[in-house]
């Protein structure tokens, strides 16, 4: 239990942001055991109970990231999510795509999940990215919907087959070599194929849906 000391109308949503929880990860509320919402003015000696929103995708599971997860991106591309990221966002146009296109954002900014227009978000606990990505598939209950391999790593872009004589001009000797089965990124131009790197994500892949706990 937190005692708030606060002056003038304040709302459930501003007690509590104030005290760094952002707002799109608030759940039920209740005030003097009736139920409430972030937008009600709390009254001298309120007991308000604010619960964590609970598991699950409140949406499609899209998603927009702010300027420091890369790698994260890259990871959840990897399973099949969709996901906008560039390293020059500005706070704002990450707000306002969040609420445009109605996608979750992701960010350890408490403040900028603080922001009005932001609906749908969570913020991540660790710095590591494959802890975030474990936050992530868990709190979202993502494991039946992942679906690795199917959407390019460096734009986002659903993969297409391509013959490998299409690319072959493009290949290295030994992928020329050894690899006859290829797909390409129709944005990019970027080539894929079941080289070493996608043995070590597919390890990723399997531990990660093999993992009981989310």
């Amino acid at each position: 239990m937190i005692a708030v000391d606060f002056r003038e109308r304040q709302s459930i949503k501003h007690l509590a942001e104030s005290l760094g929880v952002p707002h799109p990860e608030i759940g039920p509320v209740q005030v003097n055991g009736q139920e409430g919402t972030l937008n009600t003015i709390t009254q001298d000696d309120d007991r308000v109970e604010v619960h964590p929103v609970p598991d699950g995708c409140p949406v499609e599971p899209r998603f927009v990231l702010d300027n420091h997860l890369g790698r994260l991106t890259a990871y959840l591309r990897m399973l099949g999510f969709d996901c906008l990221y560039r390293n020059d966002y500005e706070d704002e146009e990450l707000a306002e795509t969040s609420q445009r296109e109605e996608r979750i954002l992701l960010s350890r900014d408490r403040r900028l999940l603080m922001r009005k227009t932001v609906t749908y978000g969570y913020c991540l606990r660790s710095l590591d990215s494959l802890e975030q990505l474990t936050e992530v598939i868990r709190r979202f209950d993502l494991t039946s919907r992942i679906a690795p391999f199917h959407r390019c790593l460096r734009c986002n872009h659903l993969l297409e087959p391509v013959a490998k004589e299409a690319v072959i001009d493009r290949l290295e000797p030994l992928t020329k070599l050894y690899f006859n089965e290829f797909q390409i990124c129709p944005a990019c131009q970027q080539i894929y194929w079941t080289g070493s790197h996608y043995e070590k994500m597919q390890i990723l892949v399997e531990e990660i849906t093999e993992n009981k706990e989310m």
